[in-house]
């Protein structure tokens, strides 16, 4: 299923059951996910995105798609030496995983044949791809509906400050939301996003 397609059923369930979402809902009423459509820069982007913030990833990725002439691909990634992926900002790590989702035939994988969980099984065994990695291509490629990152700092902040008055929450009361918005954890997700940042979140 394709949450996109569903986006005002989502919406509109969310809005029925969670009084706090459906105020989110209305102030940005009309906005609702976007896709890339490309499964490369969407992971890339992902790999990118790991544990720095939104803004800091968008500037690695401007001077990145400057070095790759706007071409971010796979082969482009395999042609640069190390040092020139270094120079856009990335860690030597991250320049290290992006090279091995290049040399990677993961995004060959049927992904409509699998479940969630497979799928994230799948991705994480190349090195670089987290459970939090996997989770946003499942999100903003496959477009998954139900799908929560526990651990994404943006969706513990946007929790904590939507509905807890700022207070820090335990991971009892975090996952308490994954039973809450079932089956639309992704959409619920993707307003507490933009509830925190002007501009909607990417990947």
């Amino acid at each position: 299923m394709n949450v996109i397609d569903q986006w005002r059923i989502a919406t509109k369930r969310l809005s029925e059951t969670d009084s706090i979402m459906k105020n989110i809902i209305e102030t940005y009423n009309g906005e609702k996910m976007k896709l890339r459509g490309v499964a490369f820069e969407t992971l890339a982007r992902s790999i990118v995105g790991q544990q720095i913030s939104v803004k800091a990833a968008d500037s690695v990725w401007k001077k990145l798609e400057k070095l790759c002439q706007s071409k971010i691909g796979k082969e482009k990634i395999l042609s640069l030496p190390h040092d020139k992926l270094k120079s856009t900002g990335l860690s030597n790590q991250k320049a290290i995983y992006l090279r091995n989702i290049a040399e990677s035939d993961i995004l060959e994988t049927k992904w409509d044949t699998i479940s969630d969980e497979k799928a994230i099984e799948q991705l994480c065994t190349i090195k670089g791809i987290g459970i939090w990695t996997a989770e946003m291509f499942l999100i903003f490629h496959l477009a998954r509906p139900n799908i929560l990152p526990l651990t994404d700092i943006g969706l513990i902040r946007g929790i904590e400050k939507n509905y807890y008055d700022g207070d820090k929450i335990n991971k009892k009361q975090l996952k308490a939301f994954r039973e809450k918005w079932n089956p639309w954890c992704t959409v619920a997700t993707w307003y507490l996003w933009r509830s925190l940042d002007p501009i909607p979140v990417e990947y």
